[in-house]
């Protein structure tokens, strides 16, 4: 067997079984453990597959999706469902931090309509448009450099006025959620920088995510998944993710 014949099969067992081990592949084509990774470092560098320690994993999605307007009307059934299960999860009195995420402008809707005593905070422009329209919520506002694109404030200033807080929850958008590899990634460092400062300062964080980003990656891990109190989707992941998340002591929460 020619050597791009067998790279192109051990593609093919990545797209169908999610992975590969090496010790397994040596076997099956009677070649060296050396060879196959070697076979793996080429596919790597060829962006087919991601090396992992004794193996090889599926590369996830990268699919970039910055600015704000371009999807806050992208999964609008899946972001009702996931602020319907967050709002679950705030309790009267709460101080709640909302970042700039359209998950998270979903869950300031339906804050928007209720009769709770709550103080909420947020970076994000959108959501202290909504809220200041509830004069039980007192609303406050984390400013600082703007990013036009992405519909809110980040930067040092953004980031000293966070590390005074001592939020009782808060909700953090993600590009990516890697149960298995245990990170939560996004695009912008800055947006990342401000995440894990309001992840380090909340008594309870969690990641509000659409299920379809359990299979999306970002440029920057801002957290690994298991420093949050749990992951906030629309519906039931697959068994492997939920036994990942179960070994990592991350609760998944659902509608």
């Amino acid at each position: 067997m020619f050597l791009e014949e067998r790279q192109e099969l051990i593609v093919r067992m990545v797209e169908r079984d999610g992975k590969v081990k090496v010790k397994e592949l040596s076997a099956k084509f009677k070649v060296t453990e050396d060879c196959i990774r070697k076979d793996l470092g080429s596919l790597e560098r060829q962006g087919r597959l991601k090396r992992t320690y004794g193996g090889a994993v599926k590369l996830t999605q990268s699919v970039h999706m910055i600015e704000v307007s371009r999807h806050r009307h992208m999964d609008i059934e899946a972001k009702r469902r996931i602020a319907q299960a967050a709002v679950s999860l705030i309790q009267d009195k709460d101080m709640v931090f909302l970042d700039v995420s359209t998950s998270n402008l979903a869950i300031a809707e339906l804050l928007m309509k209720s009769d709770r005593d709550l103080t909420v905070v947020t970076n994000m422009v959108d959501v202290l448009g909504v809220l200041a329209r509830n004069p039980r919520i007192e609303l406050i506002f984390a400013g600082g450099q703007i990013n036009r694109g992405r519909d809110g404030f980040w930067g040092g200033m953004t980031q000293d006025f966070i590390s005074r807080l001592k939020p009782d929850i808060a909700f953090v958008g993600a590009v990516g959620v890697d149960v298995k590899g245990n990170s939560v990634s996004t695009y912008d460092i800055d947006d990342g920088l401000n995440k894990a400062r309001i992840i380090a300062r909340s008594k309870r964080a969690y990641v509000v995510a659409e299920a379809r980003k359990l299979s999306t990656d970002g440029n920057y891990d801002f957290t690994p998944l298991n420093a949050l109190a749990g992951l906030v989707t629309d519906t039931e992941p697959p068994s492997d993710i939920r036994a990942a998340a179960a070994e990592l002591g991350v609760e998944i929460i659902l509608p």
